[in-house]
């Protein structure tokens, strides 16, 4: 067993333990605080984590989630079919993970789809700026962040939230299919949201799809290893591809829909 971090192989709980403090003291609780603006949200939300409430004060805060929930609601429900695409926010401009989602919000514009994405930079970007230089819509749902976040210029509307919750409700309700391509947590929170959504019935049944196989590969074998564990059955995750082809994946989808759907699709460049 190893003894550090650095190699791939398993670590002990002592070397891990602390890996995870040297992580926490160089990076600290307060700079979480002092990246984000001054502002009345930004308190709010460090409340939220850090004070115990009276009933006076949740009653305060569900009105600011019900407010944002109608906002939502008026400023998406003139969507048409949208895509909405689910990737990481650290992939610069040339990178391959970031020309990928640019070439799948290109195809999904010349399929007649808007794209819809959390707005920020990296894949997000990219997939509204290929979408933007197909002269097709593209929306973003930004929320602010203590790093990274911040709405990128490719978007023909911006749609802020301050509650992660709500705004991951909008990227699920507005979209009629999910194209995954690389990302890191918050990514893999978002696919798995969608994923237990389709798998208990709750949406759909919706293409969700995983671009990048090289990527992907491990959590496709991990899910088989839980397939084999009986945690649940095979067919419950067929809604899942992966695939390499940001085409093909678009194509997929445009297949999955039905014909009511399809009718509203308006393909540019005559496609």
């Amino acid at each position: 067993m190893a003894n550090n971090t650095s190699g791939p192989g398993p670590i002990t709980l002592d070397a891990w333990e602390q890996a995870w403090q040297r992580h926490w003291k160089k990076t600290g609780f307060t700079s979480y605080e002092l990246h984000l603006p001054d502002t009345d949200a930004a308190n709010r939300e460090r409340n939220f984590l850090t004070e115990r409430r009276s009933a006076e004060k949740e009653k305060a805060r569900l009105k600011r989630i019900t407010a944002e929930f109608e906002r939502g609601f008026k400023r998406l429900g003139k969507l048409g079919p949208a895509v909405t695409v689910f990737g990481s926010a650290r992939f610069k401009p040339g990178h391959p993970h970031y020309e990928l989602a640019r070439e799948v919000g290109r195809e999904l514009a010349l399929a007649g789809f808007t794209t819809l994405t959390g707005g920020g930079p990296g894949a997000m970007e990219a997939a509204n700026r290929g979408a933007h230089e197909a002269g097709g819509p593209s929306y973003g749902l930004n929320i602010i962040l203590p790093h990274e976040q911040s709405a990128n210029p490719y978007v023909d509307e911006s749609v802020e939230f301050q509650y992660f919750f709500v705004r991951k409700v909008m990227l699920v309700k507005y979209s009629c299919a999910y194209i995954v391509v690389p990302g890191g947590l918050g990514t893999l929170d978002e696919l798995f949201e969608a994923a237990t959504l389709i798998q208990c019935g709750k949406i759909g049944p919706f293409p969700l799809i995983l671009l990048g196989r090289e990527f992907w590969n491990g959590m496709r074998d991990y899910l088989l290893f839980m397939v084999k564990q009986g945690v649940f059955d095979a067919k419950e995750v067929g809604f899942g591809r992966i695939v390499d082809s940001a085409k093909e994946a678009v194509e997929m989808v445009v297949r999955s829909m039905p014909p009511s759907v399809r009718e509203h699709l308006k393909p540019l460049n005559g496609k």
